[in-house]
């Protein structure tokens, strides 16, 4: 059985998935990293992340090309906010490869361990992820109209997760199948809240919820229930990694975050991206509170919506 990991990547987070990179193998240097790509813009990235941490492209480009015209075919052209959401959605060629079991990991994260090991709780279980989006309720998921309808039980509710960081296993799932959910999906815009962006999001929670009732959110486990968002501020740094309160983080995860000077933990993300290269000069971080002259507008617009 081989177990691995799976990245969305192109050259133009090149840069971040170094970071990512650096930190997989500051504490596994064997474990097999397979790249799919989010468009046709990623031969450096493949080149370079070859070079430097023997990562490998999808090795199925076929299959690929083909899940991608299916997906545009069944997805009505204005289904989703942006254009790029279909590409988003690529990661769900993860279930097609040859990785028996694998994760799959965004790329503005940085992991603090052995991350392939949390596989290992898999048990009978099918699926697997590890962060606390459910205390945001459905927002960045689903609407509410899945609840008035009855879609999902109020404890499959309570499953939303985070599509940065999940595991699966392979031989779960057919394509037929994935192709019949997506067509479910593309029938029910309105179960599914995309207003900031998080569609691939969206329809891998129905996916999930549809398909896969053997699941477990790792942070209901006390080894892994520490937080991982980059915008939480009560992490505490020792060394090169994040403790929330006695509990160490597994990775930190800056979802809708930029990774720029003034980002929450922006030393640390330095710290794995620049571990074998050179750091650059980077600028001050900008000063995001608004000037006086801002405040008197900000009043003035206020006022006028009266």
């Amino acid at each position: 059985m081989t177990r691995g990991i799976y990245i969305l990547g192109n050259d133009r987070v090149l840069e971040a998935t170094i970071a990512l990179l650096e930190s997989i193998r500051y504490y596994d240097k064997d474990v097999p990293v397979v790249l799919l790509p989010f468009n046709d813009e990623y031969q450096k990235m493949a080149t370079v992340l070859g070079e430097r941490f023997g990562v490998r492209v999808f090795p199925d480009m076929d299959f690929y090309r083909k899940m991608v015209s299916e997906m545009a075919a069944i997805f009505p052209p204005k289904f989703f906010p942006v254009s790029i959401s279909l590409n988003r959605m690529r990661k769900f060629a993860a279930w097609f490869g040859d990785l028996d079991e694998f994760l799959y990991i965004d790329t503005d994260i940085v992991v603090f361990d052995r991350i392939i090991k949390v596989l290992e709780e898999f048990g009978d279980r099918d699926f697997i992820w590890c962060d606390y989006q459910y205390k945001s309720g459905l927002k960045n998921n689903y609407t509410e109209v899945v609840r008035e309808k009855g879609v999902f039980s109020e404890a499959e509710l309570q499953d939303v997760f985070n599509s940065g960081f999940w595991g699966s296993k392979k031989s779960i799932l057919t394509e037929e199948k994935m192709y019949d959910l997506w067509r479910e999906c593309a029938q029910h815009r309105e179960y599914f809240d995309f207003e900031q962006g998080t569609d691939d999001q969206s329809i891998l929670n129905y996916m999930v919820h549809k398909f896969v009732p053997n699941r477990l959110n790792l942070t209901t486990l006390p080894e892994y229930s520490a937080g991982n968002w980059g915008g939480s501020s009560q992490f505490r740094r020792e060394g090169n990694v994040l403790y929330d309160g006695d509990k160490k983080l597994l990775f930190l995860h800056w979802a809708g975050l930029d990774l720029k000077p003034g980002t929450p933990y922006w030393d640390l993300w330095k710290f794995y991206r620049y571990l074998h290269d050179p750091e650059p000069d980077f600028p001050e971080p900008e000063d995001d509170r608004p000037t006086l002259l801002q405040k008197v507008v900000n009043k003035i617009k206020r006022l006028m919506r009266y």
